[in-house]
């Protein structure tokens, strides 16, 4: 799936050719092109590709809508979930075996200080014991030829992993690598329990190709039948560290006591291809920031009816800060927007609020309304020592300062402020 997705990239798609280092030598490259999808020939032999999915433009335009249009799409998705197409057979099982080392395979190691080899593009697909199925991103540090340690944060697959962490059980698990956009998108989404990322996928492939999502049923738990990579795997009961590791914001986490997995077989497609997704960049921007605009976006629809656009933004590494395009009706308008914006994605920090005419995609015209619409001493919004995000290294145990920034025109004067232009 992954080849013929890169393959009509045409002449956006740089290939490297020659033999490529799995440690360190990976990053260059995606540091160097940050924005245009590259595919190594050879990582000790396999096939990996990188900065896939580093543009809404690029991501758009494979789902076939507008780059405006993707926040909506998502929203649809996660609010009309529709059922996936179980099917018999996948490309991934044409090759299967037990005798492999994650050692060997492609796994980078992305920077220096890096705790090993990290799988960072992979999702888990775990099953409870009512049949819900949940899909989740994990970064996991490759330990030996068959192990690794995986950050766990306190959400569904937790739950699923302590349940059976108290029962002294193992979690049985399926761990996927190399998947379409509409796949990495939904697994992304923070839903509520009971509501399977499956769904939200196959919602997005009906909207975009006009077919639900193809999943097979792989010794008991579902996984999508385009996965490049699937893995059979159980997450144990016990404890190891995980870490350092380079994460969203460019800087390294901490070492952590995390739950070990331990794999057990490997399937993969016919000359498969790895997916390396660099941490902290943009292609880990879009991954974790655009399944969190429609949050943001219904939460500030319950406060102001007319919301044009959310944006998290590039520079914000699209966790920490966004801009907020909004119609005023009443003034205040433009502080309630920022109140919502901050409950809608607790991790947030900074946020932009601007009119209808301000293109939130264009940084200048965003500063441009911050220049001639904002009064620091009455338009700006400080909350201090507020819950924010772990992922921001000057926050303090997690607590920031946030601030917002009321861009908008006053409703008394708004032809004083509207920008010259041609009829």
């Amino acid at each position: 799936m992954l080849k013929k997705i890169l393959e009509n990239f045409g002449d956006e798609l740089i290939v490297i050719k020659k033999p490529v280092s799995k440690k360190l030598e990976i990053t260059k490259y995606l540091l160097q092109n940050k924005d245009k999808p590259i595919l190594f020939k050879d990582v000790d032999g396999w096939e990996v590709a990188g900065n896939i999915w580093s543009t809404r433009e690029r991501i758009a335009k494979y789902l076939g809508i507008k780059r405006e249009e993707i926040l909506h799409l998502i929203t649809d998705a996660i609010d009309n979930p529709k059922s996936y197409e179980i099917v018999k057979d996948a490309p991934f099982l044409k090759n299967k075996t037990r005798e492999f080392s994650l050692k060997e395979l492609p796994i980078p190691q992305y920077f220096p200080k890096d705790g090993g080899q990290y799988f960072t593009s992979a999702i888990i697909a775990a099953k409870d014991k009512n049949g819900f199925v949940n899909l989740s991103f994990h970064r996991m540090m490759v330990i030996d030829d068959k192990r690794v340690t995986v950050r766990i944060v306190p959400r569904h697959l937790y739950a699923m992993w302590r349940d059976a962490y108290e029962h002294g059980e193992e979690l049985d698990v399926r761990i996927i690598v190399g998947n379409p956009i509409h796949i990495l998108l939904a697994a992304a989404t923070s839903v509520e329990y009971g509501k399977s990322e499956l769904n939200i996928a196959s919602a997005i492939s009906e909207r975009a190709f006009g077919k639900p999502l193809e999943v097979i049923n792989l010794n008991g738990i579902e996984v999508p039948a385009e996965s490049e990579f699937v893995f059979e795997a159980k997450i144990l009961p016990e404890l190891d560290k995980e870490g350092p590791f380079v994460d969203i914001t460019g800087t390294y986490d901490y070492v952590r006591e995390q739950p070990l997995i331990v794999f057990e077989r490997m399937y993969h497609v016919e000359d498969p291809i790895f997916h390396a997704l660099l941490p902290g960049g943009y292609e880990h921007y879009m991954l974790m920031g655009l399944p969190k605009e429609p949050q943001i976006y219904k939460s500030v629809k319950q406060v102001v009816p007319k919301v044009h656009g959310i944006r998290l933004t590039e520079g914000g590494c699209m966790w920490l800060h966004a801009v907020v395009s909004i119609t005023k009706q009443h003034d205040g308008d433009g502080k309630n927007a920022i109140l919502a914006a901050f409950s809608g994605h607790p991790s947030l920090k900074h946020v932009v609020v601007v009119d209808e005419d301000i293109n939130i995609y264009d940084d200048r015209e965003v500063e441009w309304a911050i220049a001639t619409r904002f009064q620091a001493d009455k338009d700006l919004v400080i909350i201090p020592n507020a819950r924010g995000s772990s992922l921001d290294p000057s926050a303090e145990k997690s607590l920031t300062a946030k601030w917002g920034i009321d861009a908008t025109k006053p409703l008394d004067k708004k032809e004083e402020f509207e920008r010259t232009k041609l009829d």
